[in-house]
């Protein structure tokens, strides 16, 4: 297997992530060290995907690999294993400590063996104490914090189990085996993630772009009969035939009642003429995600109930958009949607939020509460959920701030009804299939 071409987003990118974060570390204290690991080999015969963090300040995709940057000098050090050909004829290129290509693309010129990272720690407590790490959870494919967060807090919980969270356990050791005066920089790095450049901008306007070519695919496929999971898949297969990593989050594909359910994940049941189809799902690009959410009747036809409710939702988010500027807030542009949907009448069948970030998370690190700059990536989502006709809405997409408004990066999707009913009316995907083997009902 020949070595990747470059490491994540490129040298550059990464170098700069790693200065920008000793930058702002110097003005709390002009010494020490950031000690950040990346994931050890997966557990199954699953592909590996780097932890997040590491990733963003390494760019290197490999297990069992670990980054210690010096806070005074800003000097790097990649630790990697020992070269194995074992384990390269069974899983390919390994990144090790022995590849002179390591160097060029990560820009990194101090390479050593992961087993010489105990003796470095060691000498850089001697000199400092303080040893910064993320306490952001570990975050890989389709992963995200405000999930992986409490998972570990439960996990912690649990009488039955109670192993501490993997950044909670980093932080015992390194002060019980060599002292350190241990401290979060996660705060710093959610910051750097929130105001992205243009390395970022391009890997997130390419997943929108595929996650649009996938959502245009499922709307010319969706027909009476056809499974959720039908959709999932034929969305799952444009993600990967155009170099998307995986899903950006497990798929959201709800017909009927299953419109109404937030983060449906069971995928199961079939279409039926007369219902609303929502679906939700995007794909990760470069470590980069994107999140689309689009409407529309399973059988192209609207009814009065259903257009009403549409086009508040619509307008909503068309009022969201709008209101896009520099120095606003997200609670500025949530506002203007609720706005919206109180002048409709239906403010009291949405029960979320309208907005987060977007970048490596589906549900993006960063303060909420700040305000938009240019560089800033974060989602637009109105939705209503009228239980009592089984209708659910959702238009989402992801917008880029700019010095005088926004980019709407997720445009290539039509919102407006009559397209998406003329682009339901298509051929797709899986009209141009055989009839399934077994029915839905014989084996799911």
């Amino acid at each position: 297997m020949e070595p990747p071409v470059k490491a994540g987003l490129g040298a550059a990118f990464h170098a700069g992530r790693r200065a920008a974060l000793v930058e702002e570390l110097r003005k709390q204290t002009p010494e020490g060290s950031v000690l950040v690991r990346g994931l050890p080999e997966t557990r199954g015969y699953t592909k590996f995907q780097q932890d997040k963090t590491f990733w963003y300040l390494s760019g290197v995709e490999s297990p069992n690999a670990a980054l210690l940057v010096d806070v005074k000098s800003g000097a790097s050090t990649l630790y990697l294993p020992k070269r194995s050909s074992g384990k390269e004829q069974w899983d390919g290129e390994q990144w090790d400590a022995s590849d002179d290509w390591v160097r060029t693309i990560t820009g990194i010129a101090t390479v050593k063996e992961t087993g010489q990272l105990d003796a470095d720690l060691k000498a850089s407590v001697a000199l400092a104490k303080a040893i910064w790490i993320s306490k952001e959870p570990w975050i890989d494919v389709a992963g995200c914090f405000d999930r992986a967060r409490p998972h570990d807090h439960a996990q912690a919980r649990d009488p039955l189990d109670g192993r501490p969270s993997r950044e909670d356990a980093l932080a015992a050791r390194l002060q019980e085996r060599y002292g350190a005066d241990v401290r979060d920089c996660q705060g710093v790095l959610a910051e750097l993630r929130r105001i992205k450049t243009p390395e970022e901008m391009l890997a997130l306007r390419r997943a929108s772009t595929v996650g649009a070519l996938s959502m245009l695919e499922a709307i010319r496929s969706s027909k009476p009969g056809v499974g959720e999971w039908e959709l999932e898949a034929v969305m799952s297969f444009v993600h990967r035939r155009e170099g998307a990593a995986g899903p950006g989050y497990h798929g959201i594909v709800g017909c009927g009642p299953n419109a109404l359910v937030l983060h449906y994940s069971e995928v199961r049941r079939e279409a039926r003429a007369g219902e609303m189809l929502l679906l939700d799902y995007a794909p990760e690009f470069d470590k980069y995600v994107s999140d689309i959410t689009r409407s529309w009747p399973v059988d192209g036809r609207w009814t009065p109930r259903m257009i009403e409710l549409y086009d508040a939702v619509l307008a909503a988010q068309e009022a969201g958009i709008a209101a896009v500027r520099p120095g606003r807030t997200m609670r500025d542009i949530e506002a203007a949607c609720r706005k919206v949907l109180a002048e409709r009448g239906v403010l009291e069948l949405l029960p979320h939020g309208t907005c987060h970030y977007v970048g490596m998370e589906v549900h993006d690190v960063g303060d909420g509460a700040k305000p938009l700059e240019p560089g800033v990536v974060f989602t637009i989502e109105p939705g209503v959920y009228e239980a009592a006709t089984g209708i659910g809405i959702r238009i989402e997409d992801v917008v880029l701030v700019t010095a005088d408004g926004c980019e709407v990066l997720s445009h290539a999707v039509p919102k407006d009804r009559a397209s998406l009913t003329k682009l339901q009316a298509e051929e797709g995907i899986l009209d141009r299939l055989p009839k399934r083997l077994y029915p839905a009902e014989g084996w799911r």
